[in-house]
């Protein structure tokens, strides 16, 4: 019986954030056509005028999308800054085979005044349906009372016996948390840490102080963190899921910073 592969990918593609975000759309765009992944959770995802970020890059890559709002930042409303007006903040995935089906789930917000969801996709891998968790955890660290119940929700829904089958289970994001966080301890319980799976470097960091844009003030349990996930489960009881290679991906691209987050790949493999 052959083996089933599969290449996936988070981040955080910084919404219109920073200085020349028209340019930095060409390395977003540039940064996927050479990692080629399968499957891609986005993070803080632009929307208005009738389109999306998300639906511009799957045309672009001849892949499909699904968009969902609200989720973290709130989208700010700034009359002074033009390419702002009216456009939404949200998460998205991006897929190579169509999608089947898809979802929101509010998670729990008792600080915010608005509802952010997580966005549950299952696609048509070769092998069978292929669930993916996609989410943008709070970032508030005051507020990790919201945190550690998001990250338990999110946790949760991968693990939802509605999506065993032939397939893994993915969750993937910006969890806005390190590994090690109370934040993720439910999803380190039930899930499998790709990065860490895959051999990847324990100091690796997807939020760098580095970037000219840092944003500092997050603190350090987000600053020069990896904060930026992929976990799974596997799809039945025996089913065993290789990670064969782990990545961190978003170089500048003709000097340019795609974002101020690195994006995290991993090739995932399996039998059955």
């Amino acid at each position: 019986m052959a083996d089933s592969m599969v290449r996936v990918m988070t981040w955080n593609i910084w919404w219109r954030f920073g200085p020349r975000w028209q340019d930095r759309q060409l390395g977003i765009r540039a940064t996927l056509e050479k990692f080629r992944p399968d499957v891609v959770a986005l993070q803080e995802v632009w929307a208005g005028d009738g389109t999306t970020q998300a639906d511009e890059l799957a045309e672009a890559l001849q892949m499909h999308a699904v968009f969902a709002s609200p989720s973290y930042p709130p989208a700010p409303n700034d009359p002074a800054t033009a390419d702002w007006a009216g456009i939404d903040l949200g998460i998205a995935v991006l897929s190579r085979w169509p999608i089947i089906s898809h979802e929101t789930a509010v998670m729990p917000a008792r600080h915010r005044s608005w509802d952010p969801v997580a966005l549950n996709v299952r696609v048509d891998h070769p092998s069978g349906p292929l669930t993916i968790v996609a989410a943008c955890l709070d970032y508030g660290v005051p507020f990790t009372d919201d945190r550690i119940a998001q990250g338990a929700f999110v946790a949760d829904l991968a693990t939802d016996p509605r999506f065993d089958g032939a397939c893994p289970v993915l969750l993937m994001g910006d969890l806005n948390a390190a590994v090690d966080s109370p934040v993720l301890r439910r999803a380190r319980d039930v899930l499998i840490d790709a990065w860490s799976a895959g051999g990847g470097s324990a100091d690796a960091v997807t939020l760098p102080s580095t970037h000219p844009s840092a944003p500092l003030e997050a603190g350090p349990q987000m600053v020069d963190q990896r904060i930026d996930h992929i976990f799974f489960r596997p799809g039945r009881e025996d089913q065993k899921v290789l990670v064969e290679g782990v990545h961190l991906a978003g170089e500048p691209v003709g000097g340019v910073h795609p974002s101020d987050h690195l994006a995290v790949v991993a090739d995932l493999r399996w039998r059955g």
